[in-house]
Order: structure tokens, then C-alpha cells, then sequence
């Protein structure tokens, strides 16, 4: 058997901790650049898709809205090969969001601690169903924040992700160098 050896005091204080060294990070990955005609791509189909949902907020006069949107749309133009930017997490990271934080604030009303618990929740749900979404993080929190009622899930949310999901869809794959989606569900 192991017996275990007892540190000196230099030797404690000069350890690396493993938690600290977890934090040091890696290397950077390398950055490919694009082709100009993919960074058109992007801002054609960021413009399009967000002056919709512009459309949108104003008809449901939900002001905070369009933040939640532009970050979803940094990720399905900007980003569209990465795992969180897919169909599956776009809608389903927004609407499983603004269930839960709907429900907080019809269960619990507007708190600080409703605020978090909402956005916490959104993010437990979104990893149990596989579709974590940075942005249903700020669904959830604009949900309590803004006092919304169940409607809200569907429209605005609802349809303001699916619009953005079509639009990258249609303009995505104008390039020959993109696929989108990479998959729906």
C-alpha cells in the first residue's frame, strides 16, 4: 500500500494546485479566414433577418427583445457551423427559455432572485434537452424582467427564432463554402 507523504511547507506553498491549473487555458485555436463573400453572407442575412425581427419587436412592444435576437443572430450568420447555432438549439434554446422563465414570473412575480432563478432554470433545461442557446439565457431573463404572460413563448419568441432560422437557411447557403443547417434535430 500507498503511504501517503507528508508535505514540507515549501513544498505545499509551491504545488500547483490542480483547480488553478485548469485556468491557465490552451492554445488558441487558428482563425480561417473567409472569403470576402462569406462575410457579405453574414451581414446580408444578419440584416434581413434581425430588420424582421425589428418588425416584430415594435409590433409587440417588447424592447429588450432585440437583444436576445442580434446575440442568435451573431450565431446562426456569423457562426453558422457551430452546435448552438443549429435549428434544434436556435428554437428550442428560446422557446424551452421563455417557458421557464414565463413560469418563474407567474409563479414567483418579478424579484432579483426571480431573475436568476428563470435564467438558471432556462440553462438546466437547455442541457437536458440538448439545445443550450447562449441567447435563451437573455430570453429567460427578459421573460421575468418584462412581466411577460404565457404568449409570450410563441409570439414573439417563437416566431422571432424561427424567422431567424429561415433566413439563415435561405442566405447561409447562397456561398458554396457553407451548409446550413449542419442538422435540425
Amino acid at each position: 500500500m500507498e503511504t501517503l507523504k507528508k508535505l514540507t511547507v515549501e513544498e505545499e506553498v509551491t504545488r500547483p494546485d490542480p483547480y488553478l491549473l485548469k485556468m491557465r487555458g490552451g492554445n488558441r485555436p487558428r482563425f480561417q479566414r473567409a472569403h470576402y463573400t462569406d462575410y457579405l453572407v453574414t451581414a446580408l442575412g444578419s440584416f434581413v433577418g434581425l430588420a424582421l425581427v425589428a418588425i416584430i419587436n415594435y409590433i409587440y412592444n417588447v424592447p429588450l427583445l432585440a437583444p436576445s435576437f442580434g446575440a442568435t443572430a451573431v450565431l446562426v450568420y456569423g457562426a453558422c457551423h457551430a452546435p448552438m447555432s443549429q435549428p434544434r438549439n436556435v428554437v428550442g434554446g428560446h422557446l424551452i427559455s421563455a417557458i421557464t422563465g414565463v413560469s418563474v414570473y407567474q409563479a414567483f412575480g418579478l424579484h432579483w432572485w426571480t431573475i436568476a432563478l428563470g435564467v438558471s432554470l432556462a440553462i438546466l433545461f437547455m442541457s437536458l434537452t440538448y439545445t443550450l442557446h447562449p441567447p435563451g439565457g437573455a430570453t429567460a431573463f427578459i421573460a421575468v424582467y418584462t412581466e411577460q404572460s404565457f404568449s409570450f413563448v410563441l409570439s414573439p419568441i417563437g416566431l422571432g427564432a424561427l424567422v431567424l432560422v429561415a433566413v439563415a437557411v435561405i442566405v447561409n447557403n447562397i456561398s458554396s463554402q457553407r451548409k446550413y443547417p449542419e442538422f435540425w434535430f
